[in-house]
C-alpha cells in the first residue's frame, strides 16, 4: 500500500485557492488510478506545526542533558517528532503551496524546520552531511501570480527551487514540479490557466507507475 502525503501550504480554503485546487487534483488523479493508495492530508495552518522558539530549543538542550522538561516543553518535542515520523513513513509527499513574495508561505518553512532532524531525516558524516529520507517521491504544486520559470525574474524564484533543494537534503531527489503560472497578470484568464495546469497534474498522476501486490 502506497502511503500518500498531501501537504498544504496555504491558509485559504481549497475553493478559494489555486494551489490548494492544483494539489488536489492531482492528488485525486493519483488516489484513482492507484487503488489501495492511502492518502493523509496535512495542513500546515491547522494541523498544529511547533515553530522552533527558544521553548523548543530550551527543550532540545535539557533533552540533550537528560533533563525533564515542562508540560508544554514536553507537547511540542512530542509533535515534532510526530511530524518527522509521519514523513518517514509516507512513500510519496505532494506539496500545494502558493508562491509569496518569491517564495513560500511561513508554515511552509516551519515544516521544513520541523523535520529537518539530524540522525532522522539527515545525519553528519565525515564528508558531510547525507540524506536519510530515502525511496520517496515528492510532487510540488504550486500557483503563481506572476511568472518566474524563466524571463528576467528567474533569479527571485526561491519556492520551488528552496523546497527542492531541501527535499535532496533530506534524500528525496525525485522530486516533480507541476506549475501554475500568470494567474495575476489577467484575472479572467485565471480559470483556464489552472485548467492547463490541472490536466498536465493529472496527466503526471496517471503515470506513476503502480506498485504490485501480492
Amino acid at each position: 500500500m502506497t502511503k500518500v502525503l498531501f501537504v498544504k501550504g496555504n491558509p485559504k480554503s481549497t475553493e478559494q485557492s489555486y494551489s490548494l485546487r492544483l494539489g488536489q487534483s492531482f492528488v485525486d488523479a493519483y488516489a484513482a488510478e492507484h487503488p489501495g493508495a492511502q492518502v493523509t492530508e496535512l495542513d500546515l495552518y491547522e494541523g498544529n506545526i511547533p515553530l522552533i522558539d527558544a521553548e523548543v530549543m530550551t527543550a532540545w538542550g535539557k533533552l540533550a542533558q537528560q533533563s525533564e522538561l515542562s508540560h508544554h516543553e514536553a507537547v511540542k518535542v512530542q509533535r515534532l517528532g510526530e511530524l518527522v515520523d509521519q514523513f518517514l513513513d509516507s512513500d510519496v509527499i505532494v506539496f500545494a503551496a502558493p508562491m509569496w513574495n518569491f517564495g513560500y508561505p511561513p508554515m511552509v518553512k516551519a515544516y521544513m524546520d520541523a523535520i529537518a532532524v539530524a540522525g532522522k531525516t539527515f545525519q553528519y558524516t565525515a564528508t558531510g552531511p547525507v540524506g536519510l529520507a530515502l525511496g520517496k517521491k515528492a510532487f510540488i504544486t504550486e500557483a503563481r501570480g506572476g511568472v518566474w520559470s524563466d524571463g528576467p525574474g528567474q533569479g527571485m524564484e526561491h519556492s520551488q527551487s528552496h523546497l527542492r533543494a531541501f527535499l535532496g537534503f533530506l534524500g528525496v531527489t525525485d522530486v516533480q514540479v507541476l506549475l501554475a503560472e500568470g494567474l495575476a497578470f489577467d484575472p479572467s484568464k485565471g480559470e483556464e490557466i489552472l485548467a492547463e495546469a490541472v490536466a498536465r497534474a493529472q496527466q503526471a498522476a496517471k503515470a506513476q507507475p503502480v506498485a504490485a501486490t501480492v
